[in-house]
């Protein structure tokens, strides 16, 4: 468990300093910026930021001045059976690490292999949706 809470905080670290890697700068000062993710709204937030950031970092402004945005379905499997397994996976997730913390030894171990299934799950899904903002520097 403290490993876990290790790597975690690493990749909150490794994360909050790459403030605007998933912009890409244009020649005709419309930029974009491109996230693969499971979560939209949260995408779009980074969208956001990252467009921002990249505005103040140029010193040509404080801000950006979304263009347009959109949000597209681009995983491998139909955009339901998607949905569907993430919704399981995450079930399956919170059901084994809630066994593990208030099952006795036998639960905690099934816990285990529920949790760990439902992560694989999740990872196997993937990043189904694709967050593309076009932005300008004001």
């Amino acid at each position: 468990m403290k490993l876990f809470f290790a790597l975690m905080s690493l990749m909150f670290v490794l994360v909050s300093c790459s403030h605007h890697r998933d912009v890409r700068p244009s020649s005709d000062g419309i930029h974009r910026v491109v996230i693969q993710t499971d979560d939209t709204p949260n995408a779009q937030r980074q969208a956001l930021d990252q467009a921002n950031h990249f505005c103040k970092e140029k010193n040509k402004s404080h801000y950006a001045a979304v263009v347009d945005e959109k949000t597209t379905y681009t995983g491998d499997m139909d955009e339901e059976t998607y949905k569907t397994t993430k919704r399981a996976s995450k079930v399956a997730t919170t059901v084994g690490g809630t066994a593990m913390v208030f099952g006795g030894k036998k639960e905690s171990n099934l816990g285990g292999v529920v949790g760990l299934g439902g992560a694989a799950a999740d990872a196997a899904a993937g990043q189904g949706y694709t967050v593309e903002m076009r932005f300008k520097c004001m």
